[in-house]
């Protein structure tokens, strides 16, 4: 079946579905995955949907191998900063190359809040991706005890300005980045509501406009928490939304295909 609706919203700007399947899927479960949601969105006009998935490090080989490219990008859960060195149990920019990941995640909440990365460690990655001409895709969000204590702008300032400092509004135009609330994620996690999450990409909107100006109204802004089927197509159509970052909603593809569609299907009759 071909998608042939056209939608108009987001002043022309494409709009982005993705998951990152955390620590679960083997090899087999992630090849098994992406070729059914290959086959499931093979006809959804790629003019302005981009979708991407990021499994687990020992799938990716496998994984660029089930499904184009152009179609599904590739991308990875984390990147070490430098290109070799001493850094047991790091992933070199160049081995993910070499496997053909096109998009890198960084500061997920779960490596900033689990394992202790910092501002600056995101930053260093951020900026590592760039000269290497993948596409970061940065996560921010505030945690439920800054949100009760009225931090959640100050907190996300904090993180985009920390994160992105020294990159180039040249630089930026490859930037994703996705706003996660800490509250928000998973198995226990409260999915904020359209109205909170469109006024915390507004924030992020306006932070980015600051840094980079015309640029940092491009950039490309994805939600993530929570998300499923009901409130999916009430978060996409929100004007500061470019897209859903979706976690274990998304891990089976016929689910993913039809969260997708659904949204299209909403965006086309706005």
């Amino acid at each position: 079946m071909t998608c042939t609706a056209t939608f108009s919203g987001k002043a022309g700007r494409p709009v982005y579905f993705g998951t990152n399947t955390k620590m679960y899927k083997t090899i087999a479960q992630t090849s098994d995955f992406l070729t059914e949601l290959d086959r499931l969105t093979a006809g959804l006009s790629r003019e302005r949907l981009t979708l991407f998935v990021i499994p687990s490090f020992t799938a990716l080989e496998r994984a660029r191998r089930c499904a184009p490219p152009e179609r599904i990008l590739l991308g990875a859960q984390n990147m070490g900063w430098a290109d070799e060195g001493q850094f047991t149990g790091e992933i070199s920019p160049l081995m993910l190359r070499e496997v053909g990941v096109q998009v890198v995640e960084i500061g997920h909440s779960e490596r900033r809040h689990v394992l202790g990365e910092t501002d600056w460690m995101e930053n260093q990655k951020v900026r590592c991706a760039l000269r290497h001409a993948f596409t970061p895709l940065l996560c921010i969000g505030e945690t439920a005890e800054q949100k009760e204590m009225g931090l959640s702008d100050e907190v996300l300032r904090t993180q985009l300005k920390a994160g992105l400092q020294g990159v180039t509004a040249a630089e930026a135009a490859r930037l994703w980045v996705a706003y996660e609330p800490v509250w928000a994620i998973g198995t226990a996690g409260v999915p904020a509501s359209p109205d909170y999450a469109e006024e915390k990409h507004r924030v992020i909107r306006q932070c980015l406009t600051e840094q980079f100006g015309a640029v940092g109204g491009a950039i490309p802004l994805l939600y993530g928490g929570s998300v499923n089927r009901e409130n999916a197509v009430q978060l996409i159509p929100r004007p500061n939304i470019d897209g859903l970052f979706i976690g274990r909603s998304a891990w089976e593809a016929e689910r993913f295909a039809q969260i997708i569609r659904d949204c299209l299907a909403v965006l086309s009759a706005v």
